[in-house]
Parts: C-alpha cells; structure tokens; sequence
C-alpha cells in the first residue's frame, strides 16, 4: 500500500508538473518564443532567456522543443540555442531548489485560488489558463508532501535495500535506471524531486542520490534529443550538443561522488537539500565549463550532423504548421491562418493565370493551373489535419471564431481552385478545341469582370488577417456590383445576339458559363467577410468604434 500511495502520488506530481507547463504555454507562448527569438543575438542573454522561459514552463523539454524549431527556421543559431539550454537546465534547478522547501502551507492557498479563478474566467483564455497553471503548482506540493510521508514508512522495509545495494555497487547501473526513470517520466524536475524525496526518509543514501541524480540530468538530455530526431539537422544540433554537455559533465562528476558525499554527510544533514544542491552544482559546473565552449563545441555539432543535401521544398508541404505549437492555440492558429494564405495567393495567381490561358490559348499554362490544384488540394486537407489536433477545450471564444475562420476561408479556396480547375479550364480547352473567338465587346466583359474578382480575392486575403469589419462591409456591398455586372453583361450579351454576330453566337454558352462561374467564385470569396461581421464580438467592437 505504501508503494501503491507512492506511485500514485508520482502520477499526480506529473499530472500537477503537466497543467502548470500547459497553463503557462497557453497563457504567454508567443510572449515565451519571443524572448527566445529576440534574445539570442549572443550567447549570454540566450542564456538569460532560456534561464526565464523555463522558471516559467518548469520544463527544459519544453525549452529545447522551442528552440530546435526556431533553428530549424533559420531563426537562431546552434550557438545561441546550447546557450539557451544550458540557461534551461540551471533553471530547473532553481524551481528544484524552491520546491524541495516545505510549502504545504502555499498547496491549499494555490489550489483554492486557481479553482476561484477558473469559475470567474472560465470562458476567458488567459485568466483560464493561469488559473490551471496555480492548480498544477498545488498539485505539485500535494504529490511531494504525500511523497515524503510515505517514503518514511520504507525505511524499515527489508526489500529495499536488496534492490539498492547493486545500483550503489554499480554507478553505471545507477546511472541507466535514473536515465530510463527520467525518460519514463518525461520530466528531470520530477525525477530529482522523486530521488530528493526519497532521501528525506534515508531510503536512498547520499552517495547513490547523487549517482541517480547525475542519471536524471542524462536522462533529461535523451528526452528532447529523442523527440527531434526526426527533425532536420538545424534543428537536432542543439539537442546533440545538450546531450554532448550532460554526458562530459556526468564523466566528470561520477568518480567525483564517493568524496561529495563523505565531505557532506555530517550529523543532522537534510539529505534532501543536499541532493538538490548536489542537482544545482553539476548544472552549474556544466554551465562554466562549456559557456566559453560554445563555438568549438557548435564546430564539433555540425560535424556530427551535417547539413542535408538541400532538395527543393515540395509545392505540397507545409511550412507553417509546426507540431511544436499545438500545446499553444495561439501560435497553432496563427500558423494555419499564415498556412490559408499561401493557399489564397496559390488560388489568386491560378485565376490569374486561368484569364492568360483563356486569351492566349496555352495549353502548358493550363496543364500547370492544374498541378498548383492539386497542391491547393493537399495543402487543405493537412491544415483541417492539423487544425483537428487543436483542442477544443484549449480555446476561448475568440480562438473558436478564429478557428472557424480559418477552416471556412481555407474549404471555400479550396472550392475555388475545383470549380477554376474543372469547369473554367475546361471552357478554356472547349474553345481551344472548337477554334471559337470571342467578340471583341464580349471578351472585354470577360476581362472586366476577372479584374473585378481579382481585386476582391485580394481584399479577402487582407480581410482574413486584419479581421476588419470596415473592409468585410465593404467587400460584402461590392456583391451588388458583381450582381449588377452580370445583369449588364446579359443584357450586353443578348443584344450581341439579336444582332446576330457571328463570333458571338458561337460562344454564347462559353461567355454564359464563364460569368456564372465568376460569380460563384466571387460569392465564395465573400464568406470570408460574413464570418468577421456575423461575429458578435466584432460588432460589439463596431457599436465601440461607432460611439467614438
């Protein structure tokens, strides 16, 4: 039953570690990447960046994620990203050291706090979140505090020692079971805060609390590189040189260990606090070692990891719908929204270029217009992918709106590129095929009126990222005049007829079918300034902006 009280308590020390690295991703993620971004022009405020980012996330994981994407875009160097993991892992350190104290009396103030919070803000995203982030920190204490009551009761058990003895006797063993510990829980702060725990009761002795220890810091150095290695070199170089860091300094420290603990172990020493000092030491003396290190050690990084041979980006592949983002629906739905506009400029330039091939009669360009389709195509269904792995419970009402905006805008372009690709091409080969000619009063409709949806698809783009309900207003009011066009055309189009033009007599269903496809187009543009202006929150915004 001890152990079962035990394990359980480890689950809720995770579970609690979750909600505050989650509430304070959801809560201030773009604030979080942008010290990352901005702070790394050298290696000392990199340093300083990654040193804050993780006292707030309490996660050098989640650090090291950050920062590999942002190498992977080019954004920051391996330099400057070792300088940040280094600054992560001191980091975790100092909340180490902060919760190793006896705050049992701060667990119900926490808990109580977030769960007011939470009830008030409920349907407010940051205060929402922040509220989870207090409920995790209460969590936290409780897991520790049922930890350490239990962990004394195993003083006494004959077992335990049997299974101690060799991993003393064995640093290496030590090593490998606190590695694979600290993989298992994805979390060196949880796993040192477990060891500390456990030599509050005298169950683990000093000497092998620092060897298990030294196993957590190398087993959180695999958990970041493990995830990454799928990812391109840029990227995997900072996780291998954090790694590269931990195994030299574990070397270093591990004949080291016997002298450590015989120096401190003295009568009425809090073993507890020395294995977290003994935690705080090595990534400090990891931290003087290689800070001066930085470039020989990035030279030594590209080396075990070259640069791939650059082959071209497909058409196809994303480039903004980064897996890393999802813990932060903000970020996650800004890179969609950047996502759908490159489809709305790969759609644009396809009607553009349905208009050039319709004039000019080229049957390459039309080959081409269907490729770029077939992109528009792939690149919808991975943003729905992608969007669809974007917690609903994640987002407040405004994130939902944005949310739906962007599925919506994305389903209509892509029905703009099926109707250009199957019907507006397809009249583009039937007159190619028939050896027809527009009039020339006909065509110039025609032509006029492709201008006119041109400009709309461009305003739509601009409505899509400003969410400006002066320009939703005005993109929904310029329907009349597409409406209004139309029916000129008709009438244009029929008086052509009774005067029996040749040219326009045999094209008549070509030009009929062009201007209704036209207008379809259009009215699918068009949904994009429906969903800012049947937004209740923009026109509360518009009612404010209307008083002023």
């Amino acid at each position: 039953m001890i152990l079962v009280h035990i394990i359980g308590a480890v689950a809720l020390l995770l579970w609690g570690t979750r909600m505050v690295k989650n509430g304070f991703t959801r809560a201030y993620a773009t604030s979080l990447r942008r010290i990352i971004a901005v702070n790394t022009g050298n290696r000392f405020k990199a340093f300083l960046s990654g040193l804050g980012v993780t006292a707030v996330l309490q996660s050098s994981t989640a650090t090291a994620l950050v920062a590999a994407s942002f190498a992977e875009k080019g954004m920051i160097g391996t330099a400057a990203g070792l300088a940040v993991m280094i600054g992560a892992d001191i980091s975790t350190t100092l909340v180490a050291q902060i919760l190793t104290f006896d705050l049992s009396w701060l667990m119900p103030c926490l808990i109580l706090s977030g769960v007011v919070i939470n009830h008030f803000f409920e349907h407010v995203g940051r205060e929402r979140h922040l509220a989870r982030a207090l409920i995790g920190l209460g969590l936290i204490l409780l897991s520790l505090s049922i930890i350490k009551q239990n962990a004394l009761h195993l003083e006494n058990s004959s077992v335990l020692p049997i299974l101690l003895q060799p991993l003393e006797r064995e640093p290496l063993l030590a090593l490998i079971v606190a590695a694979l510990m600290t993989w298992l829980l994805h979390s060196s702060l949880a796993a040192v805060l477990i060891i500390a725990s456990l030599a509050a009761s005298d169950t683990v002795n000093l000497h092998l609390g620092m060897l298990l220890v030294l196993g957590a810091n190398l087993g959180g150095a695999l958990v970041p590189f493990i995830i990454t290695l799928k990812m391109p070199p840029e990227a995997r170089r900072i996780t291998v040189g954090n790694l590269l860091m931990r195994i030299t300094t574990v070397l270093l420290m591990v004949p080291l260990t016997n002298e450590f603990a015989q120096f401190l172990v003295k009568e009425g020493t809090e073993y507890s606090r020395e294995i977290v000092h003994f935690h705080t030491f090595f990534n400090v003396a990891l931290a003087v070692l290689f800070m001066p290190l930085i470039t020989p050690l990035e030279k030594l990084c590209m080396t075990i990891v070259p640069d791939e041979k650059k082959e071209r980006k497909k058409t196809d592949t994303p480039q903004y719908l980064d897996p890393n983002a999802l813990d932060s629906p903000t970020i996650a739905l800004a890179g969609a929204a950047r996502e759908t506009l490159r489809i709305a400029e790969i759609v644009e330039k396809m009607f553009e270029d349905s208009m050039i091939a319709l004039k000019k009669e080229d049957s390459a360009l039309i080959e081409s217009i269907r490729k770029r389709d077939k992109t528009v195509d792939s690149l919808h269904d991975q943003i729905k992918l992608y969007l669809s792995r974007v917690s609903e419970e994640m987002l407040d009402p405004r994130e939902s709106d944005r949310f739906l905006q962007i599925l919506s805008y994305s389903t209509n372009l892509e029905y703009i590129g099926d109707i250009i690709e199957n019907s507006l091409l397809e009249i583009t080969e039937t007159k190619i095929n028939s050896r027809h000619r527009f009039s020339t009063a006909g065509f110039q409709e025609i032509q006029n009126f492709h201008k006119t949806i041109l400009e709309n698809m461009k305003m739509a783009q601009t409505i899509f990222i400003s969410e400006d309900p002066k320009l939703a207003r005005q993109l929904v009011e310029g329907k009349k005049t597409i409406r209004e066009a139309e029916w000129q055309s008709s009438v244009q189009h029929f008086k052509r007829l009774r005067e029996g033009l040749p040219e326009t007599i045999s094209t008549s269903a070509l030009h009929t079918d062009i201007i209704r496809d036209y207008r379809r187009i259009n009215s699918y543009v068009t949904t994009v300034a429906y969903s800012i202006l049947n937004n209740p929150g923009k026109k509360s915004s518009r009612r404010k902006e209307a008083n002023h």
